[in-house]
C-alpha cells in the first residue's frame, strides 16, 4: 500500500472531527433557539439536556453511511484509487462549504451540503474516468451517478420551506387566537391538552426519526405503525392526563414541553445529520482496508455497494466530540443569533439592510391589510386585535418571545419531520426548524412597520443561501475532484495543506471575534450601569481612535496600501460598535427611573458623540484608501508637512483627553479649548495654502479634494472630541449629585 492512501485517510479522519466541530456550529441553532430565546431554563440545563439528546442520537443512529458508500454513485464503476481522490474531495469540499457559510452567520443543511458535494465529486471521477476511455461516451455518465436522489432532495427542500413556513404561520395564528399574549388564565384550562398536542408530536417524532433505527423490531413500533392513529390519540390522552395532573401541582408544563423539544431535535440532529461527517470517512477506511487486505490499488470497489453496520464505538466518540463542541465553541451559537434577530418580539438594531424586494412586499401587505379593514366589521376587527395586543416592556418574560411561541416553533418542526420521515421524503431539519420560526414569527406579529421590511430581508438572504448550498457544494467538491484527479500525489497533499491552512486561518480569526465579543459590556440597564460601562467605552474607544487617525495620515503620506486598508476595517469596526452602542440606548432609557432622565439626557450626548466621532474618521479612512487602491497621484511634499503638523497638534490634544478620561479629571477642559482653537487656525493656515496650489496647479485634482477632506473631518473629530469630554463631565457630575 502506497503511502499516498494513508495519507488521504489520515486527512479524511482529521476532517471528519473538524466537520464534527462545524456541523454543531451550523446546526446548533435548530434544537436550542426555541429554549434560550424564551428563557425556559438557565442556558447550562438547555444545553445538559441537549447534550444527552445528542448521545442518545449519535449511538442509535447509523446516519447516512449508506449515501456515503453507494448514494450518489455506482461504486462497481470506480477503483479504489478514484475511490480515495472522491471521498477526499467530498471531505475538503464539505468543509470548506460549511466553514464560509459559518463565517457568514447564516444556517444551511449539513445534509444536502454532503450529498452535492458527494455529487459533484462524483461528476469529477467520472468525467475523468470517461474521457479518458475512447469506449466510453459522455452519454453513459448516468451510469456511474445515481442523480434521482439529488433531485429529489432538491424537491424536498423546495417543499420544505414553503410548507413549514406556511404551518408554523398557521399555527401560531390559532394558538395566540386561543391564548393571547396574557395566557395564564386560559391556559389553567387548556394548557394541558394543547401540550398533550405537543408532547405526542414530540414522543412520535423521537420515536421515529431519532430512536426507529434501534426500535425497529419491536412490537410497540410495529403496532404504533400499524395503528398510527389510534396510537397518537392514546399517547395524547396519556399525555394530557398526566400533565394536567402536573399542573395541578404548579408545575410549568411548558417549560417541561420545550425541554422535551429541545431533546427531541438533538437527537434527530445527531442521529441524521452530523453523522453524515462520519459517514465519508467511514467509507474511506473500509476502502482503505479493502484493498490492504487484497494488496491491489486498481481493484474493483463493487463491494461498497453492500449493507452496513456502523462502529458503535465510533459513533459514541462522534457523540462526545459534538458535545464538547457545543459546551465549548463560542460559534456555536452566532448561527442562533441569525435567527433570534429575525423571530425576535422585541425591537432593536436590525441585522440586515432594506432591499427593493422586501419594500414591495411589505407595500403590498399593507395593501392587502387595508382591504381587510374594510371588509371585515369593526367588531371582529377589534377582538382580533385584543388577541394579539403586545405586552408592556414590564409584563414581559425577558426572552426574544414567549413560552407559547417556542412550544409552537418545537412542536410543529417535529410533526413536520415525523411526517415526512414516515412518508420517506427527504426533508432538511435546519429548513425545517428556520422557516417555522420565521411563520411564527410573521404571525405572532413579531414583523411590525419599523422591523418588516429588514426581517423580510434577511428572511430572503437566508433562503437565497440555501439554495446555492446544493451548486456551491457541487462546483468546489467538481474542482477539488478535478485538481486531484489530473494533479495526482503533488494535488493531493498541496490541497490538502491548502484546505488545512484556511480553515486554521479561519477558525483564528473566529476565535480573536468571540474573545473580543466576550470583552464587551451587556446591555446597561440603569444609570449605575451606564455610568460604569460608558466610562470604560469613552476611554478605549479616544485611545482607538487616537491610534487611528495617527496611524491613517502617516500612511496615505507614504502611500502604504496595506496600512490604509487595516485602518479602514478597524474605522469601520469603530463605527459598528458606535451604531450598536447608539441602538441600545432606547432599551436603556426604559429601564431609567424618573429621577434619572436628567442624567440620562448627557448619556445620550456622550453616545451621540461618539457616534460622530467614528463617523467623521471613517470619513477619512475610506477616502484615502480608495485614493491609494486606484493609484491616484500621492500628497505632495508641502501637503504632507501641513498634514504632520496638524497631526502632531491633534495627537497632542488626543493625548490630553484621553489623560483625563483615564483619571476622570476634567480640570485641562480649558486647556483643550485654546489647544483646539490653535489647532483650527492650523487648519486654516493649511486650507489656504491648499487653496494656492489650488490656483498655481501644482497638485491633481482628487489629491486636492482629499486633502480638503481630511481637514473638514479632521476639524468634525476635534470638535467632537471636546464636546464629548464636557458631556461625560456633566454625566459624572449628575451621577454624583444624586448618589
Amino acid at each position: 500500500m502506497e503511502h499516498i492512501y494513508t495519507f488521504m485517510l489520515v486527512v479524511m479522519i482529521i476532517l471528519a472531527v473538524t466537520g464534527l466541530f462545524i456541523g454543531v456550529m451550523n446546526d446548533a441553532a435548530n434544537f436550542l433557539n426555541s429554549a434560550i430565546a424564551s428563557k425556559a431554563a438557565p442556558l447550562k440545563i438547555i444545553m445538559a439536556v441537549a447534550s444527552v439528546g445528542i448521545i442518545i442520537g449519535a449511538v442509535t443512529s447509523s446516519g447516512m453511511m449508506e449515501v456515503a458508500r453507494s448514494g450518489m454513485f455506482d461504486p462497481a464503476h470506480f477503483t479504489f484509487r478514484q475511490v480515495m481522490i472522491l471521498y477526499l474531495s467530498v471531505m475538503l469540499a464539505n468543509i470548506i462549504l460549511l466553514d464560509i457559510y459559518n463565517t457568514l452567520g447564516l444556517p444551511t443543511s449539513t445534509t444536502v451540503a454532503l450529498i452535492f458535494c458527494l455529487l459533484g465529486a462524483a461528476l469529477a471521477v467520472s468525467a475523468v474516468i470517461i474521457t479518458s476511455d475512447e469506449g466510453i461516451s459522455l452519454t453513459n455518465i448516468g451510469e456511474y451517478i445515481n442523480s434521482t436522489r439529488a433531485l429529489a432532495i432538491v424537491a424536498g427542500i423546495l417543499l420544505s420551506v414553503v410548507i413549514a413556513f406556511t404551518c408554523g404561520s398557521l399555527v401560531m395564528y390559532l394558538s395566540r387566537m386561543i391564548f393571547s399574549f396574557r395566557y395564564h388564565a386560559m391556559f389553567r384550562r387548556l394548557g394541558a391538552a394543547w401540550c398533550g398536542i405537543s408532547f405526542t408530536a414530540i414522543v412520535y417524532f423521537a420515536l421515529f426519526k431519532g430512536l426507529k433505527g434501534i426500535l425497529s423490531d419491536s412490537a410497540a413500533i410495529r403496532y404504533i405503525d400499524d395503528h398510527l392513529a389510534f396510537s397518537l390519540f392514546v399517547i395524547w390522552i396519556v399525555c394530557s392526563v398526566v400533565l394536567f395532573f402536573l399542573q395541578m401541582f404548579r408545575i410549568n408544563i411548558l417549560k417541561m414541553n420545550i425541554l422535551a423539544g429541545t431533546f427531541a431535535l438533538a437527537l434527530a440532529f445527531a442521529g441524521n445529520d452530523l453523522v453524515n461527517f462520519v459517514g465519508v470517512p467511514v467509507a474511506g477506511f473500509d476502502s482503505y482496508m479493502m484493498a490492504s487486505q487484497s494488496g491491489d490499488t486498481s481493484m474493483n470497489m463493487a463491494e461498497l455497494a453492500g449493507p452496513v453496520s456502523a462502529n458503535m464505538y465510533l459513533l459514541l466518540v462522534a457523540g462526545l466530540i459534538m458535545i464538547a463542541t457545543l459546551w465549548t465553541s463560542k460559534r456555536a451559537l452566532s448561527v442562533s443569533k441569525t435567527e433570534l434577530s429575525l423571530s425576535s418580539q422585541n425591537e432593536g438594531r436590525e441585522q440586515y439592510g432594506s432591499t427593493s424586494a422586501s419594500r414591495g412586499m411589505v407595500r403590498m401587505a399593507m395593501s392587502i391589510h387595508g382591504a381587510y379593514e374594510r371588509v371585515v366589521p369593526d367588531a371582529v376587527r377589534a377582538w382580533v386585535s385584543g388577541r394579539f395586543e403586545q405586552l408592556s416592556e414590564k409584563e414581559r418574560e425577558g426572552g426574544s418571545y414567549d413560552l407559547i411561541r417556542a412550544t409552537v416553533n418545537l412542536t410543529t418542526s417535529a410533526i413536520l419531520i415525523s411526517v415526512a420521515t414516515s412518508l420517506k421524503l427527504p426533508l432538511s431539519t435546519t429548513y425545517v426548524c428556520f422557516m417555522v420560526s420565521m411563520g411564527s414569527s410573521l404571525a405572532d406579529r413579531a414583523w411590525g412597520r419599523e422591523s418588516a421590511v429588514y426581517r423580510i430581508s434577511g428572511v430572503m438572504t437566508v433562503v437565497s443561501g440555501w439554495f446555492i448550498t446544493g451548486f456551491g457544494a457541487m462546483l468546489i467538491a467538481f474542482c477539488v475532484g478535478l485538481a486531484l484527479c489530473y494533479g495526482g500525489n503533488a494535488a493531493i497533499v498541496i490541497v490538502s495543506l491548502l484546505c488545512g491552512w484556511m480553515l486554521v486561518r479561519s477558525n483564528m480569526r473566529k476565535n480573536r471575534e468571540a474573545a473580543d465579543v466576550r470583552e464587551q459590556h451587556e446591555d446597561p440597564e440603569t444609570v449605575a450601569d451606564a455610568v460604569r460601562y460608558t466610562i470604560d467605552d469613552v476611554a478605549s474607544t479616544m485611545r482607538r481612535i487616537t491610534q487611528i487617525y495617527d496611524r491613517v495620515l502617516i500612511a496615505v503620506s507614504r502611500e502604504n496600501r496595506k496600512a490604509l486598508k487595516e485602518v479602514v476595517q478597524q474605522s469601520e469596526e469603530l463605527y459598528e460598535a458606535s451604531r450598536e452602542r447608539k441602538y441600545n440606548i432606547m432599551p436603556t432609557l426604559m429601564h431609567m427611573k424618573e429621577s434619572e432622565l436628567n442624567t440620562a439626557q448627557y448619556y445620550v450626548q456622550v453616545v451621540d458623540y461618539m457616534s460622530e466621532i467614528a463617523k467623521a474618521l471613517l470619513h477619512i479612512t475610506r477616502p484615502c484608501f480608495r485614493h491609494i487602491d486606484n493609484n491616484h497621484e500621492g500628497f505632495s511634499k508641502e501637503q504632507v508637512d501641513d498634514l504632520m503638523r496638524i497631526n502632531d497638534d491633534v495627537e497632542e490634544i488626543f493625548s490630553r483627553i484621553n489623560v483625563m478620561l483615564q483619571r476622570n479629571d476634567f480640570g485641562d477642559l480649558d486647556l483643550i479649548l485654546e489647544l483646539r482653537d490653535e489647532l483650527f487656525g492650523s487648519i486654516a493656515d493649511a486650507m489656504a495654502s491648499q487653496l494656492r496650489r489650488i490656483r498655481d496647479k501644482t497638485t491633481s485634482t482628487k489629491t486636492n479634494m482629499l486633502f480638503l477632506a481630511i481637514l473638514s473631518e479632521t476639524k468634525t473629530i476635534v470638535l467632537q472630541s471636546r464636546n464629548l469630554v464636557k458631556s461625560q463631565r456633566y454625566f459624572l457630575q449628575h451621577q454624583t449629585r444624586q448618589q
